[in-house]
């Protein structure tokens, strides 16, 4: 497995490879970590119908939720958690 450098900040990074490092990441997680792709896919089914999502970022806590959703132990920062 190639490591991957995530030592830049988004401003210094090409868009397009801060998009693919990001991608690259959630389908290099280990097995044992990663949620299945259906639950991913009813995660993020949730996210795109709350008010905290901008830009694929959650208002709440910060994170990019295509990446909060692909771990298994993950959940909603929200008060009230959706997922």
């Amino acid at each position: 497995m190639q490591r991957i450098c995530h030592k830049c900040l988004i401003r210094e990074m090409d868009a397009s490879k801060y998009f693919q490092n990001m991608y690259a990441y959630i389908e290099n997680l280990d097995p044992d970590n990663k949620t299945d792709f259906s639950l991913y896919e009813e995660r993020l089914k949730i996210c795109k119908t709350c008010e905290d999502l901008i830009n694929g970022m959650c208002k709440q806590c910060g994170c990019f939720v295509e990446m909060r959703a692909a771990i298994k132990n993950n959940y909603c920062p929200s008060f009230h958690r959706k997922w």
